[in-house]
């Protein structure tokens, strides 16, 4: 166990994930002393304790702080730079283990690649500095800023100011994955309330097109879990719905995640065909027979072969699948074979994940490789498969993000042929236009021309990002489909 004693609250997010990115298996505690004579005190286990004070902070942050200076509290985010720099090389240090992306504890490492670019900063500039400022690998500063690149030119098709996204939750699966942490549940569990889900989502949808009826609607993307579990005649049903409510005079992509073979059939593919999706998922996550029993996928891997060449002869051109890498028992060969056969059948994009372990999910960090050096180095090897595959395949990095809990500290990457990349992922990670969302657990994101008041201290002002979110319960939502809309009642304020 490894214990941390904070000088205060503000710095212990921060210490607790840097910590956890060197000792994914150790359990953590941490409190708050704000009379402790350290601003940081770690308890490690076998090893000398670590202290941090005001000195080594400040020496530490010197350099930088004129940059890591906030207008509202520039002491306290100098001070919290400072810490993180001096712990992390501590930990590296007493480990060996250099982080590929450092300090850097946020799920959007690319925003900051991004915010330079729109500084006019070039590449030769910002990789040294993103390796001096955050002890990033220069693989990942090189690779940050080529996304920011890729993204930027991808937004600089869309209207961010007048423009929205939709986002469609369907939160059901054939069966629940033992990684998966959404808000999803197995269809079985739902069967006989799913019209009663989709009335009450159709309803949300109708009030959404009535709010957003003045703006220019780009993209379209239905997620879930997995939509395609809906019936034909359901999906046709909700897919009729949204042509009702949204004009389609401004709408650059339609994602519909079919996700997962066993729930994609040539009825289902037709609907989609007409009614003009233009991009859809299947995603196996893995080609290997024995991990897909083991994470609680019930179908062949020759399904996800069948159901993408049934997907082809239909006439899709813009597939996406998904690999998850880091599965429990995979080994780098079974990377490399799912990899060869994912080549062999040549999707449009293809995104790579990192397994990551929720609290919410069946399977717990237990479940994995006990040895973080070792599951580090299976990682390090496999993302680089998958980079040297995508890179065969013609595919370019075009979008990028972190989770909490990630194994081997690292990220999630989606790869795109040219003109094939997603641009709702790119959206959703630099948050550059809203996004309203409708659906059980589904969270509307809109971006604000101007910093508003934080409720309940009007002192204070929050980010240009409202939230507002639907509660995640299938049954609470059908339930309280009313409140979920006066939630979103005048969505864009006084301009609306």
């Amino acid at each position: 166990m490894i214990h941390v004693i904070c000088k205060s609250e503000a710095y212990t997010y921060n210490v607790y994930h840097i910590i956890k990115a060197f000792f994914p298996s150790e359990k953590i505690t941490a409190e708050t002393e704000e009379e402790a004579s350290h601003y940081v005190a770690v308890s490690l286990p076998d090893a000398e304790d670590i202290r941090i004070g005001e000195t080594e902070i400040l020496r530490a942050a010197g350099p930088h702080a004129q940059d890591r200076e906030d207008p509202k509290d520039p002491e306290v985010k100098m001070i919290r730079y400072g810490i993180d720099l001096v712990l992390y090389e501590r930990l590296e240090e007493l480990t060996g283990r250099p982080q590929a992306w450092g300090i850097l504890t946020g799920v959007r490492p690319t925003k900051i690649a991004m915010e330079k670019l729109e500084e006019r900063w070039t590449k030769d500039r910002f990789v040294p500095w993103f390796q001096q400022e955050c002890k990033v690998s220069p693989g990942k500063a090189e690779l940050s800023f080529e996304i920011a690149e890729r993204e930027q030119e991808l937004l600089g098709k869309l209207d961010c100011e007048d423009g929205y996204s939709l986002y469609v939750g369907i939160p059901f699966c054939p069966s629940v994955c033992t990684y998966c942490s959404f808000s999803s549940g197995a269809l079985k569990d739902w069967k006989d309330r799913i019209w009663d889900y989709l009335s009450a989502l159709q309803k949300e949808l109708a009030f959404i097109g009535a709010e957003c009826q003045c703006r220019k609607l780009n993209t379209i993307y239905i997620g879930g879990g997995t939509p395609t579990t809906l019936t034909a005649v359901q999906l046709q049903s909700l897919l009729d719905c949204i042509d009702t409510y949204f004009s389609r005079e401004y709408l650059k992509e339609y994602t519909v995640e079919a996700g997962r073979p066993d729930s994609i059939t040539r009825e289902k593919l037709q609907v989609l065909r007409d009614h003009g999706i233009t991009r859809i998922s299947i995603n196996p996550q893995s080609m290997q027979q024995k991990t897909l029993d083991a994470i609680g996928r019930h179908h062949r891997v020759e399904e996800i072969t069948e159901a993408y060449r049934l997907a082809r002869e239909m006439g899709f051109d813009n597939i996406n699948m998904d690999l998850i890498a880091g599965l429990p028992g995979e080994t780098v060969r079974d990377m490399e074979d799912t990899l060869k056969k994912i080549k062999e059948l040549s999707p449009d994009s293809l995104t790579v994940h990192s397994l990551a372990v929720k609290r919410a999910a069946k399977m717990e960090l237990k479940d994995l490789e006990p040895d973080a050096q070792k599951t580090a180095t299976v990682l390090s090897e496999m993302i680089k498969a998958a980079q040297e595959t995508a890179q065969e395949m013609g595919l370019f990095p075009y979008y990028l993000y972190r989770q909490k809990n990630i194994a081997g500290n690292f990220e999630n990457v989606g790869y795109a042929k040219d003109g094939r990349a997603g641009i709702y992922n790119v959206l959703i990670m630099e948050e550059k236009q809203s996004v309203i969302a409708a659906g059980a657990g589904a969270s509307t994101k809109i971006v604000l021309k101007e910093p508003v008041p934080v409720p309940g201290n009007q002192k204070k002002k929050m980010t240009k990002l409202l939230r507002i979110e639907n509660v995640k319960d299938v049954g609470q939502y059908i339930e309280r489909i009313d409140e979920m809309l006066l939630r979103k009642r005048g969505l864009w304020g006084e301009e609306s």
